[in-house]
């Protein structure tokens, strides 16, 4: 009788071994679930543990801001001052750097950095139409934040890059921004307002496209628009060479993606809805981050009536605030194992290679050194 094969025990990932590993750490998640901090957490826990580390996020944090200590939109990486490295215990070579970015910050520099000259650059960042219309570059921003990702990582100067994403939705458009905005560089509308030079044909159709715009919409807006398409068409032609770069590399072994949640239902639900995204697009999922979570207090201990010297008499005060404190604390385990119970969830539902971890309910924020290096603590032995 041949003996049963008892199955193979689950591959799961620690988020200990990520930020030693890793190049990237993604993290996503919808509006309020602590994302931002959680991120911020993550760069410490690195930097702490010997690394070069930049945290990188999209939709500045004020509060986050004042707790490292750095400008909330600086036009390239700064590093956290020196004595809150030391009062979080990041000894050199290890560095802890932020970047603290808005979109349109982000899209001047690629402006800057993909046109051919100064003279260029000014023109496209001084034209109404680059200024107003952002739906005629629909995922620059994604695309270029991106790409300045990418760079960031190949320049070899962090060991670790920390990227804080959008609320999960529009974080959904961060990771398709190449594939749409190879769309948009290869439509026929775009391209028939480009110069022309390939014949006569071709130039006549521009001016009567133009002569059609004048009519309509004013001499001045379709000279404009004619100007600031074409001043685009080597923008264009520069991103095109690199959407498809960028879709693989955050398909890579280097790279993580952590998805922050709540207990709250509707967070929870955006939780799932990514993770079915992440698998779609075939992106390296590593972990569910259930912040805000009670699940960590089923390891304290309850109060007890013992823990009164003689146990107090009946009806005593002392008794009396004892016993409110046991209906209390019982109403703090119920929500405690209700977490828990989520936590479980999580980690059924991460599969192989990956984890889910709960990161304590802080009521207060981390809005100060001390607190945010305690939940860097819990993510670093996670």
């Amino acid at each position: 009788m041949s003996k049963s094969i008892p199955p193979k025990p689950r591959e799961v990932t620690r988020v200990g071994e990520l930020l030693l590993t890793k190049r990237i750490l993604v993290c996503c998640g919808a509006g309020g679930v602590g994302k931002t901090t959680t991120a911020a957490a993550l760069s410490l826990a690195a930097a702490r543990a010997g690394r070069r580390v930049l945290v990188l996020t999209i939709d500045p944090s004020k509060r986050l801001a004042e707790t490292l200590g750095v400008s909330r939109n600086p036009p390239e990486p700064v590093a956290v001052p020196a004595e809150r490295q030391a009062l979080a215990g990041i000894v050199a070579p290890a560095t802890l750097e932020a970047w603290m970015l808005d979109h349109k910050l982000v899209a001047d520099s690629a402006v800057r950095r993909l046109t051919k000259t100064k003279e260029e650059a000014e023109r496209v960042l001084a034209n109404r139409l680059y200024q107003q219309i952002s739906s005629m570059v629909a995922g620059m921003h994604e695309y270029t934040a991106m790409e300045a990702l990418h760079r960031l990582v190949q320049s070899g100067r962090y060991d670790l890059v920390v990227l804080d994403t959008p609320p999960s939705r529009h974080a959904l458009d961060f990771l398709e921004a190449p594939r749409r905005l190879s769309r948009l560089v290869d439509t026929r509308v775009i391209s028939a307002f480009m110069p022309k030079s390939d014949g006569i044909v071709s130039r006549a159709a521009s001016k009567v496209i133009e002569r059609v715009l004048g009519a309509v919409f004013g001499e001045d807006f379709a000279a404009e628009f004619v100007g600031f398409v074409a001043t685009f068409a080597g923008i264009f032609q520069s991103l095109s060479v690199d959407v498809n770069t960028m879709r693989k590399f955050l398909s890579g072994p280097d790279v993580a993606f952590l998805l922050v949640s709540s207990p709250a239902p509707t967070t929870l639900t955006e939780a799932h809805f990514f993770q079915d995204k992440t698998r779609e697009l075939g992106l390296p999922f590593r972990a569910f981050v259930l912040n805000r979570s009670r699940a960590l207090n089923v390891r304290k201990r309850l109060p007890e009536l013992s823990m009164i010297d003689g146990g107090a008499a009946a009806g005593s005060p002392l008794r009396r605030g004892m016993e409110k404190l046991q209906a209390m604390a019982k109403t703090e385990l119920e929500w405690a194992n209700r977490d828990l119970a989520l936590l479980r969830d999580l980690e059924t539902r991460a599969g192989d290679n990956a984890t889910a971890i709960a990161l304590p309910e802080l009521p207060q924020g981390a809005d100060d050194m001390g607190t945010l290096i305690s939940v860097a603590d819990v993510l670093a032995s996670s």
